[in-house]
């Protein structure tokens, strides 16, 4: 059977399985049984959402589940995926659920799982919950009288978060005389982000900053980012931040309008890490769809690489066992693990905005510190998904792929982990060697699987 836990947690249309309120309810009835292994204590969870209307209807099946089995919950109303995270720790909860399905659609929703030390649940914990819901264990265990749990709300969650994200800017900085242009993308960040850039001293313009519960990610934020480039040209602003639905990634776009990419702000931030001793192990780990210009531009920085698979529960798993403090990926959910447990869209932003100032240099300046390869990707729909390493044709393609490219250009082909697709990418040094090699793999690809 399909794992109901992908790899950022549960996700799916709300109100059609999984993302029911029913599933709600036993998920927050499985997590609160897993919490209360640690005996003699009263047992608290984290409750936190985005801007989507469904979060009412979840919200309200997490809570009845999670009290039901006496444990009480602490509700903080909408708030960022890392927030809830620095809550969870904050608040010493036993674990934070975040109702949010991140950069999707308002139609979509989710529930992720941090533990009480502010990570991403393991594995292991999502695969004992899913148990736990599969076989009816905990159907018959109900505490009764006081044993059942409570809710509350916590009125102070979101004044915690700003002066814990502001306490991550250099102390001897500000951001007085700065423009900043922002895209909250109609979601979470859309109380906090104005706030903590304002305090710092920065001129802000926010737009897509009302949320109305069908609204959020809707051509704004961090993937759809023409409105906030229009608007960094329209005030002269010195930098555009844009932010996901749930606020744990952001891209940022120079004051000449042109977006940059987190592969971008991670060579930055980098550079700037290492010149300053906070490179640990002179290292930065990133996944393998970052742009081959980027490898390039750590190897003449002489920063050490890692490339992890796609997702940031894996570029944080690489970090810790390598022992890197700066990861993440090309779309911009950028960990930095001596400020905070996972991606922090405000946090990334801050870091970006620290470089601009240390450096005092514009954006657009920083940003050449690498130079993007050309890059073709499709996708091409299959009928199956066989290890791609046993399929003699396309690793014969792949092959002679890599003699033409030599050491100017790479070929990755790997299946989505959410569809029936197999995506073929190429990088290389031109565009048109780019194009070709790309619809030759394409075409192997068709005829062997497709």
């Amino acid at each position: 059977m399909e794992r109901m836990f992908g790899t950022d947690g549960v996700r799916g249309v709300a109100n059609v399985h999984p993302m029911t309120a029913e599933m709600a309810l036993q998920i927050g009835r499985a997590t609160a049984y897993v919490c209360k292994k640690h005996k003699g204590r009263r047992h608290t969870i984290v409750i936190g959402k985005d801007t989507r209307i469904s979060c009412y209807m979840l919200e309200s099946a997490l809570t009845a589940g999670i009290c039901s089995m006496g444990v009480d919950v602490l509700l903080v109303g909408p708030m960022s995926t890392p927030g809830i995270a620095f809550i969870t720790r904050s608040m010493r909860a036993d674990a934070g659920l975040v109702i949010s399905a991140s950069h999707n659609p308002y139609q979509d929703n989710g529930i992720k799982i941090f533990s009480r030390d502010g990570f991403k649940l393991p594995d292991a914990e999502e695969d004992e919950i899913e148990r736990l819901i599969t076989t009816d264990h905990i159907k018959d265990i109900r505490p009764t009288a006081g044993e059942i749990g409570k809710a509350k709300r916590i009125d102070d969650a979101m004044g915690r978060y700003i002066v814990f994200c502001k306490n991550t800017f250099p102390e001897s900085m500000t951001l007085e005389g700065m423009k900043i242009a922002m895209d909250c993308a109609n979601g979470a960040t859309y109380k906090a982000a104005p706030t903590i850039f304002s305090e710092l001293g920065a001129e802000v313009t926010a737009i897509h900053c009302e949320p109305n519960g069908l609204n959020i990610n809707d051509r704004c934020g961090s993937q759809h980012t023409q409105d906030l480039s229009a608007r960094v040209r329209e005030i002269k602003a010195d930098i555009g931040i844009a932010f996901d639905g749930d606020g744990d990634r952001f891209i940022a776009v120079d004051e000449t309008g042109e977006e940059i990419t987190g592969d971008h702000i991670m060579a930055i931030c980098g550079k700037m890490y290492k010149e300053l001793g906070l490179l640990k192990n002179n290292l930065l780990i990133s996944t393998v769809m970052s742009n081959f210009g980027f490898f390039i531009a750590l190897k003449e920085l002489g920063i050490e690489s890692g490339a992890s698979k796609v997702g940031d529960r894996y570029v944080l798993e690489m970090m810790q066992k390598k022992g890197a403090v700066l990861g993440g990926e090309a779309s911009g959910h950028l960990i930095f693990l001596n400020h905070h447990t996972t991606g922090d869209g405000i946090i990334s932003a801050l870091q970006l905005l620290s470089a601009m100032r240390h450096y005092s240099q514009p954006l657009s300046k920083l940003a050449k510190i690498m130079k993007m390869a050309p890059q073709k990707m499709i996708n091409v729909e299959v009928k199956s998904k066989p290890p791609i390493e046993k399929i003699p044709e396309i690793q014969e393609g792949i092959k002679k792929a890599e003699a033409e490219l030599k050491d100017k250009g790479r070929v990755l082909i790997r299946y989505s982990g959410t569809q029936s697709m197999c995506r073929v990418m190429v990088e290389g040094p031109t565009q048109e060697m780019t194009d070709r090699l790309t619809a030759m793999l394409v075409d192997v690809v068709k005829k062997s699987i497709g």
